[in-house]
């Protein structure tokens, strides 16, 4: 294995990827029911994961902990797949804007509007990820007619919506709060990407 691979898959990496996974996992238990749906605090984590730690890092982190969510509630193999694709999108996204580009940021202004244009880029690929998912799965897979899709989609997107908000609104927050204690420590340095 090369030293720039061996790096990019240190021990440090995979540790804190387990932990935002764990993060995204539990979190996403923490549901409440809303307008035929339910809104959860799994989505905040993923944008975390993503400005923490990166694009790539974050994108594992989402997927990983989202899928884990799936697998032990019982859904199948198709929708697992789905929703490890679409929160890793969700996690790089973020990160790449959120993480890679706010490196550049020369002033703290400029730092915090990366942050939270990384997590509504992270937040909206999500959302027409999830809807388009839906949409394809009532028209072709379900063969309802338009009308009928139509109307699942409007159950649907209420929470998915709110679940967005909430992730653009607590994800810089969180972010702003933890940084500055995190990004000082030597293990945390060595998950750069």
């Amino acid at each position: 294995m090369s030293a720039k691979k061996s790096k990019f898959f240190s021990l440090y990496k995979i540790v804190f990827i387990g932990i935002m996974s764990a993060l995204v996992y539990v979190l996403t238990l923490l549901r409440f029911p809303f307008l035929g749906s339910q809104i959860h605090l799994g989505n905040s984590m993923c944008l975390l994961a993503g400005l923490l730690f990166g694009p790539v890092s974050g994108g594992l982190a989402s997927g990983i902990g989202s899928i884990i969510t799936d697998i032990l509630t019982g859904y199948d193999i198709d929708e697992i797949l789905i929703t490890f694709a679409s929160k890793f999108v969700m996690g790089f996204l973020a990160g790449l804007i959120g993480h890679t580009i706010r490196k550049h940021a020369k002033s703290k202004g400029m730092t915090i509007t990366w942050l939270v244009v990384g997590s509504i880029v992270g937040s909206v690929s999500y959302v027409f990820l999830y809807m388009l998912k839906h949409f394809i799965k009532q028209l072709f897979i379900y063969a309802n007619s338009m009308e009928g899709t139509l109307s699942v989609l409007a159950t649907k997107f209420p929470a998915s919506a709110i679940n967005a908000v909430f992730a653009i609104v607590v994800a810089p927050i969180l972010f702003l709060a933890i940084y500055p204690a995190i990004s000082h420590l030597p293990m945390y340095k060595k998950t750069e990407e």
